[in-house]
């Protein structure tokens, strides 16, 4: 968490509280960087019946609303500095675990959308169907377990070397490493993998924009988070 101590309320580290009252905060714009942008990039926050701050990760949740860049510091900011009362015009109280809470929803919500891929066959896991799919185009993006072993990454990693020069493409087939194999067999059960694929349609392009929400809020950083084999813009 990021300490209050000797934090000016310079505009460029988040508003003064005399400011917030200034951002129109169904606008879409950060209470905390005070800067506008779009749903893929921002989180809503509500205050739920029992006062507490509520993520609102399908921005469908009634009520006056704010929003903070899709990242965890500053999150832990908004938190820090109470950001949430003044921006809801209400006595709401956000915990001190906001920012990890947000995580789980938003982990939660990507292995939601896997699952719901694989059933619609836009998700494939195994590292040869992955190279396959890979090296034909058909991949929107790549996925590995974090504790997956080196030369099974470096394989895949060829793979899509080998599609972008062979495709003359501007950016690279993304990869996400975003889950221990542990953690995928805890949450995914049966349809846990260490490498895995999203492949063209409505439920594999959910995978993606997930899957780049939730690096973004983590700020992990990956190769190619952007782009993809036939992917949409997202």
């Amino acid at each position: 968490m990021i300490p209050l101590a000797d934090e000016p309320d310079a505009t460029e580290n988040g508003p003064a509280d005399d400011d917030l009252d200034e951002i129109v905060v169904n606008d879409r714009t950060c209470i905390v960087t005070r800067e506008a942008g779009s749903p893929e990039t921002l989180i809503r926050f509500v205050a739920g019946p029992n006062g507490k701050v509520v993520p609102d990760l399908k921005r469908q949740l009634p009520g006056r609303g704010c929003w903070i860049k899709a990242e965890r510091s500053l999150v832990d900011r908004a938190v820090a500095r109470k950001l949430f009362a003044r921006a809801l015009k209400t006595e709401a109280k956000a915990d001190a675990d906001l920012g990890a809470l947000v995580d789980r929803l938003l982990a939660a919500d990507l292995v939601g959308m896997m699952n719901m891929a694989r059933k619609a066959s836009q998700f494939v896991t195994g590292a040869m169907k992955v190279d396959a799919a890979v090296r034909s185009g058909a991949a929107l993006a790549v996925f590995h377990a974090t504790d997956a072993a080196a030369d099974g990454v470096r394989k895949i990693d060829q793979a899509r070397k080998a599609w972008k020069l062979g495709s003359n493409a501007e950016e690279d087939i993304p990869s996400f490493s975003l889950f221990t194999g542990a953690e995928l067999d805890e949450v995914m059960g049966q349809n846990a993998f260490i490498h895995a694929c999203a492949l063209a349609g409505q439920a594999g392009e959910g995978v993606v924009k997930r899957a780049t929400m939730l690096e973004r809020y983590r700020d992990v950083g990956q190769s190619g988070a952007d782009g993809g084999a036939g992917q949409r813009k997202l």
